[in-house]
């Protein structure tokens, strides 16, 4: 075989492994979460490799396509797990604040971009969301993330051809969007006062 031969041989089969799909026959929908570490560790990595939320997009699908499919779902549902425990009053107001007012799908959106900035800034903000302020980046006009609420659901989509949420076992997993604990805003949109109390420093950096 000649060295033409070799070459288009070897693209072809780079092509043919680029566009098969993932085996997911003997996977079963699972409500396992990804382990910890190794959420917070491609969170970590996508942050040190990207300077714009449009490439830690692409960069965290491409990661997550070197995951099974099963870990694959494990990082959706870690993801739905932090947004479960983060859906707060007093995060709601921190992303009223730091957007100029916010709507359901906003604050879903805001959290997902905290998620985005990696452990230390979600267990700082889970510890009080003022600490949000040291996240701050004049670089971006609104402090949410659309596209990292589908990163998983396209990685999954480009390994398998499937649907993520087909196999999320629904009976087992309850920490999802439509199950999220109840509360009583502790603020009110016309009181800044009532803002300020909870996050005074964000109240100071967007009213001045």
């Amino acid at each position: 075989m000649g060295i033409l031969d070799n070459f288009f041989r070897s693209k072809w089969i780079e092509k043919t492994n680029v566009n098969a799909k993932a085996d997911t026959s003997d996977l079963l929908p699972t409500a396992e979460l990804l382990e910890e570490m190794k959420f917070w560790d491609i969170i970590s990595k996508s942050i040190k490799s990207t300077k714009n939320q449009e490439d830690q997009e692409e960069f965290l699908i491409r990661e997550l396509m070197k995951l099974s499919p099963k870990e694959i779902v494990g990082f959706r549902l870690r993801t739905d797990y932090l947004l479960y425990h983060s859906y707060k009053s007093e995060w709601w107001c921190a992303a009223y604040i730091m957007n100029g007012g916010c709507s359901d799908d906003g604050f879903e959106y805001f959290r997902c971009w905290v998620i985005s900035r990696g452990r230390q800034a979600y267990e700082m903000a889970m510890a009080n969301p003022d600490n949000l302020v040291d996240q701050l980046d004049k670089t971006l006009e609104s402090y949410d993330f659309e596209g990292f609420w589908y990163v998983a659901l396209n990685a999954f989509k480009r390994k398998t051809g499937k649907e993520l949420y087909d196999y999320i076992d629904n009976a087992k997993f309850k920490m999802k969007e439509g199950a999220y604990p109840t509360f009583e805003f502790n603020w009110q949109e016309d009181n800044p006062e009532s803002m300020k109390r909870i996050c005074p420093r964000l109240f100071s950096k967007f009213n001045n």
